[in-house]
C-alpha cells in the first residue's frame, strides 16, 4: 500500500502507483485543471508521473514560483526543437532554465541571424499550437548510447560518458523532438502558452572550456502571461538605459581597457563617489566600535595552504615566483589575514568581541566572459570585516550587523531588502558536528532578530553557513550585496585562540560580513539605480555656476572660491555659449544644482538657483545660499 500525505495532513492510500495527477482529481477537478507540476518529497515530479512508495505531495500551479523554472525548461526544449525543424543539420547540448528565461547551446557550421531568431520564434509557437504531449521516457544507458551515435549527437554521447554504465537515463519527448533530460515538464506543449520571447544570440564554448567547440547560444524568455513578459522588456529596455558602462562614459567617471582586463581606471569624478562612499562607510564603522587594519596584498601560499583557500580558489588566484622558488599570490580574500593580526598577543574573553574591518583590494582571475564592466572584474576592493567573538555572542553580534546593514542600505536609497540562508555546500571544510553547529547558531540568530528569510540550499562558503542580503533597485532589479557568515573552521585552522572565563584556550568564532560587497560593484549599482543622477551627497559636481556674460566672470569666481571653501565640489562654467545651452548640458551630466549668475546677480549679490529636474529658479542672498548647501551637502549620517 501508498501512503500520500498532502499539504493538509490528509493521507491518501493506494493499492498501485499513482501519478499525482490521478490524485488531483480526486481531491479537485478545478485544481486539476490548474494543476501544472507536482512536488513530492520536496522534489518537482511529472504530473503524469508514476508515485511508487510512501511520501508527501504537493500540487503546483502557476501561483507557485517553482513552475516558472518548468515553463522556462519547457521553452528551451519547444525552441531546440525549432530549430531542428528549421535547421535539421544542427546539433543540440544542453538547454537550461536560467534565473530570467533560458537558453539553449547549438553547434552548427553556419551563424544564426536575427532574421533566423524571428522564424524560430515563429516555429515555437506553432509548437505550443500543436499541442504535443511531453512524455518521460527511462532507458538504459546502452540504448541511450546507441540513439545518440545513431543521429550522430556526439555532445550528448559525451554527456552520456559521465554516467557510470548501469546507471537509468531519463529522456522527454515531444512530437519528433527527443533530449536527454533529468525534468521535470508540463504535460504538454500548450501548457507553455505563448508569452515568450527570443532575446538574443551569443557565443559559448562546450562545457565553458575555450579549447573546446564554439557554440551559439540563443537566450530567450517566457512568463505565464502578456502582461509579466511585456514588464520584464520594459525592465530590460529601461536597464539598458540605465548601463553604468554608458552612463559612466558620458559623465567621464571610469574607464577599461584591454591593457588592464578586469581593473578600473577611476577618473577624478568617479574616484570622487568612490572616496565619498568609503568616507561613509569609514564613519559608520568607527561609530560601530570597529578597527580598521591594513593587510598585505601579496602572501606566500602555504598560508592559503593552511587556511583551505589554496585548494579551493588557486585556479582563480593571480601567482608569482618568489625567492628560493617560492610561490606567492594576490590576495583573492582578506580572512587569513585579519586572523593573523587576531594571534598577535594573548586574548582574553573580556577582548571579546573584536571588529576588524579592511578596505581590501583582492584580485581573483575572473575569466574574461564572466567581466562585466564595474560590476564584475578581477581587482576589487571589499569593504571587509571579521568579527571574533564567543559563541554567545553570536546572536548579539548578528542583529547588530543586521541593524547597521539596514541603516547603510536606507542612507543609499534602498528599502526594499530579501534575505537568503544558505546552508552547507557539497565541497565545504570542517565536519558535520561543526556545521550542523554553526547553522544552527545562525539561524537562532536570524529568528531572534525576526528577519524573514529564504532558504538558499547548497549556497554557502566553504568553511560556514551565510545569509545573502538581497536589495532591489529602483526598476525592480535584485542584487546580491551584503553577506553575514558563520565561521567556526578557520579560526582552528589558524591557530586562533583566546582564554576563556575558566582558564582554557578556545577558539573564537569569526564572522564574515560585508555590506556593500565590493565598492567598484556598488557605485555601478548606484549608477544604474540613480540613472547617473547621483544624490546631492554623492554627486561628483555637486554645483555648477554658469555665467549668461562675461561681465559676471569676477563673481563667479567669488562664488567659486566661496563653495571650495565650505567644502562644495563644484565647477565654473565660463564660456562664450548660451545660458540655455550651457544649462541644457550640465543637466544631461547629472549636475544637481545650477547657479545662473548675471549683472543683476552680481549687483545684488545673489545667485538664481536651479536643481535638476525642476524648470523652476529661485533667488537668493549668497550668503542664504552657502548656508543651505553646507547642509545639504552632508552625508546622511551627518544629518
Amino acid at each position: 500500500m501508498i501512503k500520500i500525505t498532502l499539504p493538509s495532513g490528509e493521507l491518501k492510500k493506494y493499492n498501485n502507483p499513482v501519478s499525482p495527477l490521478d490524485v488531483v482529481k480526486e481531491i479537485s477537478t478545478s485544481l486539476s485543471k490548474e494543476a501544472l507540476i507536482a512536488s513530492v518529497d520536496d522534489v518537482l515530479w511529472d504530473l503524469e508521473r508514476l508515485i511508487e512508495k510512501d511520501c508527501s505531495l504537493k500540487i503546483l500551479t502557476k501561483k507557485d514560483p517553482e513552475t516558472l523554472s518548468v515553463l522556462r525548461h519547457d521553452a528551451a526544449h519547444v525552441m531546440a526543437e525549432a530549430v531542428l525543424e528549421l535547421f535539421p543539420e544542427t546539433e543540440i547540448t544542453i538547454g537550461p532554465a536560467i534565473e530570467d528565461g533560458f537558453y539553449y547551446d547549438f553547434f552548427r557550421d553556419e551563424s544564426f541571424s536575427i532574421e533566423d531568431l524571428k522564424k524560430i520564434e515563429k516555429r515555437m509557437h506553432k509548437i505550443v499550437d500543436r499541442n504535443e504531449k511531453i512524455e518521460r521516457e527511462v532507458w538504459n544507458r546502452k540504448d541511450a548510447l546507441k540513439f545518440f551515435k545513431e543521429n550522430k549527437q556526439k555532445f550528448k554521447i559525451e554527456l552520456l560518458s559521465d554516467i557510470s554504465e548501469n546507471e537509468e537515463v531519463t529522456f522527454y519527448k515531444q512530437g519528433d523532438f527527443i533530449d536527454l533530460c533529468r525534468g521535470p515538464h508540463f504535460r504538454t506543449t500548450k501548457f507553455m502558452g505563448h508569452s515568450f520571447k527570443l532575446m538574443k544570440l551569443a557565443g559559448s564554448y562546450w562545457r565553458g572550456d575555450s579549447k573546446r567547440e564554439t557554440l551559439q547560444r540563443i537566450y530567450g524568455t517566457a512568463f505565464f502571461s502578456d502582461d509579466d513578459l511585456n514588464r520584464h522588456l520594459n525592465m530590460i529596455e529601461e536597464a539598458e538605459k540605465r548601463d553604468h558602462r554608458k552612463i559612466g562614459k558620458q559623465l567621464n567617471l571610469f574607464h577599461l581597457q584591454e591593457e588592464a582586463t578586469g581593473s578600473v581606471f577611476w577618473h577624478p569624478k568617479g574616484w570622487s563617489i568612490y572616496l565619498e562612499i568609503e568616507s561613509y562607510m569609514r564613519r559608520k564603522l568607527f561609530s560601530n566600535n570597529y578597527q580598521e587594519v591594513k593587510t598585505p596584498q601579496i602572501i606566500d601560499r602555504s598560508l592559503w595552504e593552511k587556511s583551505g583557500h589554496w585548494d579551493k580558489f588557486k585556479e582563480n588566484m593571480f601567482m608569482a615566483k618568489g625567492e628560493d622558488n617560492k610561490t606567492l599570490a594576490l590576495k583573492p580574500m582578506n580572512c587569513p589575514g585579519h586572523v593573523q593580526i587576531y594571534k598577535q598577543g594573548l586574548k582574553s574573553y573580556k577582548d571579546l568581541p573584536i571588529r576588524m574591518a579592511e578596505f581590501g583590494s583582492c584580485h581573483r582571475n575572473e575569466p574574461s566572459g564572466a567581466l562585466h564592466g564595474i560590476m564584475r572584474v578581477r581587482q576589487f576592493t571589499q569593504d571587509d570585516a571579521h568579527i571574533f567573538c564567543t559563541e554567545e555572542q553570536i546572536t548579539s553580534e548578528s542583529l547588530q550587523f543586521c541593524d547597521l546593514l539596514r541603516e547603510i542600505y536606507k542612507d543609499f536609497g534602498f528599502s526594499e531588502l530579501k534575505v537568503k540562508f544558505s546552508d552547507r555546500p557539497e565541497i565545504r571544510a570542517g565536519n558535520d558536528l561543526v556545521w550542523d553547529k554553526a547553522e544552527k547558531a545562525l539561524m537562532e540568530a536570524v529568528e531572534h532578530a525576526k528577519i524573514k528569510y529564504e532558504l538558499n540550499p547548497g549556497e554557502g562558503a566553504f568553511y560556514g553557513p551565510k545569509l545573502e542580503f538581497v536589495l532591489t533597485d529602483a526598476i525592480g532589479r535584485d542584487w546580491q550585496c551584503g553577506t553575514l557568515q558563520m565561521d567556526f573552521v578557520l579560526p582552528e585552522r589558524l591557530g586562533a585562540t583566546y582564554i576563556d572565563e575558566k582558564g582554557n584556550r578556545k577558539h573564537p568564532v569569526m564572522l564574515h560580513r560585508a555590506v556593500l560587497g565590493s565598492l567598484e560593484r556598488w557605485i555601478g549599482i548606484l549608477v544604474e539605480q540613480y540613472s547617473g543622477r547621483m544624490p546631492l551627497w554623492l554627486a561628483p559636481v555637486q554645483v555648477v555656476i554658469c555665467t549668461i556674460t562675461e561681465k559676471s566672470s569676477d563673481y563667479a569666481h567669488l562664488i567659486f572660491n566661496n563653495l571650495n571653501k565650505i567644502g562644495v565640489r563644484c565647477e565654473i562654467d565660463i564660456r562664450n555659449e548660451k545660458i540655455g545651452y550651457k544649462i541644457r548640458e550640465h543637466s544631461v551630466q547629472g549636475i544637481p544644482t545650477i547657479l545662473v549668475i548675471g549683472e543683476k546677480e552680481k549687483d545684488n549679490e545673489s545667485v538664481a538657483i536651479r536643481h535638476l529636474g525642476s524648470n523652476d529658479q529661485k533667488i537668493k542672498k549668497l550668503n542664504e545660499f552657502l548656508e543651505e548647501i553646507k547642509i545639504s551637502i552632508r552625508p546622511p549620517d551627518l544629518n
